[in-house]
């Protein structure tokens, strides 16, 4: 019998709910690589979301961005044993350095603890919290960040 990693199910269970919830990511081909350690990376194909230049269109990225972060928060709300909660995304600055001419990877890694443990707190008291949070995103087979995102996320009741 094959056993099945608990981040292994977390990491489909999100593409599910990003699929279902949000039907432009399944336009895009979006596919959710793993969760593991508290780092969140997402699949981005180049083909359906190429532009004029034959580069990842920059509105694709920005989405890319922006999910990174929402789903990296979702999976660690769950982990924390928080699901009444709403996430949006109320503000973001994304900065294109570098032009991505192949499928990428978009990553979100956690916050630092105390930031955490704040939102929690927060959130706990007052049913709503904001939390930071930064991706970046890279072509497949690059570690040279290509796009730089950081976004504030509202989580409320």
């Amino acid at each position: 019998m094959t056993t099945i990693e608990p981040e292994h199910d977390a990491a489909h269970a999100l593409e599910q709910v990003l699929h279902h919830d949000i039907p432009l990511t399944r336009e895009m081909g979006m596919r959710v690589i793993d969760w593991h350690n508290q780092t969140l990376r997402l699949h981005l194909p180049l083909a359906p979301n190429v532009n004029h230049k034959s580069t990842l269109f920059g509105g694709s990225l920005y989405c890319g961005a922006v999910l990174a972060g929402w789903g990296w928060l979702h999976l660690r709300l769950r982990e924390a044993g928080i699901t009444d909660g709403h996430i949006v995304i109320q503000d973001g600055q994304i900065s294109y350095p570098l032009p991505v001419r192949s499928d990428a990877i978009a990553r979100c890694d956690a916050p630092e603890l105390a930031q955490w443990e704040k939102f929690i707190a927060t959130y706990q008291r007052r049913g709503r919290a904001r939390l930071t949070l930064h991706t970046c995103i890279s072509e497949q087979d690059s570690e040279e960040q290509a796009v730089r995102f950081v976004g504030q996320f509202v989580l409320h009741r």
